[in-house]
């Protein structure tokens, strides 16, 4: 690796590292540290005699160490001495003293790691130790997170995000640089929130008063850049909810009392209206459009650049301006794993519904009889028969 400048895996005043002479990752590296007399510890560190102190000795190959262990990852927590095995001062060292150090890491983590630093040749300091990462909350020094915010164990905040003080962030969930999470926001653990995203901003409804309303988001999602995501109002009920396991594509957007199930993607600049109800395995393609008040059914696919203003039933395929149904989502479907039988059952139940000519009430008879003991078709049957905004016709 070609040497470059670095301060330290420490801030201030404590970054032991002025220059990384060379780095291979995992396995080893070296580093420069020129010590000058007007370092902050010198001032009351033996007054007149100044030496370095053996700790920052040992403080400086710790930090040399971490950037060896390193994740290449700026919003990463650094890696932390857990245990200082054996610590030897050979040589004092003095203002002007040029340190070069060097360590040796194992395979981790947790990271074995053995380290020497040296003056005009001659040693001055071994360690032995053990590198470990915390699963403390960790943030990153410019972010900005409120006092009142819970952070749960392992949440990692990166570069210059923006943390408000009713946010509750659950274990393990990670948020990039410059993410704003605000508002009443409560969000579950193992989220992946991305650079820039905005969760829990004020609802872009202009009856929105201030009300205390609140934005409920599962485990394990993925909000990437960009994303949009406010809470609810007092005409929808205070809040807005998403499932577990979604994922939301750049610059996608949920907007209030919206309920989003589980295993959901919404795709690029995908757009939920207000009161937009989306559920289980359901995808919105690129570019789509939700109406406010619209219902997307189970495992329903959206395609790129419709706008749905109707509801779209279970398992079907939508499309178009204004959305029309094209079938039933059967790549979909299979993914699931649902049965032939299954598969086979809902097409016949699809004919019923959207394909003859009878009346709405005779149609869904007909679905019925064709495989009502399904609980799939009885699914479909119940959605369009209680559907409200009246369903895509084909």
């Amino acid at each position: 690796m070609m040497p470059r400048h670095t301060t330290g895996a420490s801030g201030f005043p404590y970054a032991l590292l002025d220059r990384v002479v060379e780095i291979e990752p995992g396995r080893r590296g070296h580093a420069r540290k020129v010590v000058s007399a007007n370092e902050p510890y010198f001032a009351g560190h033996f007054p007149g005699v100044p030496v370095m102190p053996g700790v920052l000795l040992c403080e400086a190959l710790a930090q040399l160490a971490a950037l060896v262990v390193a994740e290449d990852d700026a919003a990463a927590p650094p890696p932390r001495v857990r245990e200082m095995g054996r610590a030897r001062f050979r040589h004092p060292v003095f203002p002007g003293d040029t340190l070069e150090l060097r360590v040796e890491a194992d395979a981790g983590p947790p990271w074995p790691c053995r380290g020497t630093g040296t003056v005009a040749g001659r040693v001055v300091v071994e360690a032995e130790f053990l590198l470990a990462v915390t699963d403390e909350a960790w943030v990153h020094p410019t972010a900005v997170v409120a006092r009142p915010a819970e952070l749960g164990r392992g949440v990692r905040i990166g570069p210059y995000a923006v943390i408000g003080p009713r946010v509750r962030l659950g274990a393990g969930t990670w948020v990039g640089a410059h993410a704003v999470v605000e508002g009443r926001t409560s969000v579950g653990a193992d989220n992946r929130i991305f650079p820039f995203a905005s969760v829990g901003g004020p609802p872009q409804d202009l009856k929105y008063r201030g009300e205390p309303s609140c934005l409920e988001i599962g485990c394990g999602n993925a909000i990437r850049e960009y994303v949009t995501m406010n809470p609810g109002t007092e005409a929808g009920g205070m809040v807005t909810r998403v499932g577990n396991g979604s994922l939301f594509m750049a610059s996608a957007h949920v907007g209030h009392d919206c309920d989003v199930g589980d295993a959901v993607v919404l795709a690029n600049s995908a757009a939920l209206a207000g009161h937009v109800v989306v559920e289980a395995h359901a995808i919105i393609g690129g570019l789509a459009g939700v109406h406010q008040f619209t219902r997307i059914g189970e495992s329903a696919m959206c395609g790129a650049g419709a706008m749905v203003s109707q509801d779209v039933p279970p398992f079907c395929t939508a499309s178009g301006d204004r959305a029309r149904l094209f079938g039933l989502n059967l790549i979909g479907l299979r993914r699931r794993g649902f049965s032939d039988d299954t598969v086979r059952a809902l097409k016949r139940a699809y004919r019923a519904l959207f394909l003859g000519d009878e009346p709405r009430e005779q149609a869904l008879a007909r679905a019925r009889a064709a495989g009502g003991h399904v609980p799939e078709v009885a699914q479909l049957v119940a959605f369009v028969e209680g559907s409200e905004r009246g369903v895509c016709r084909p």
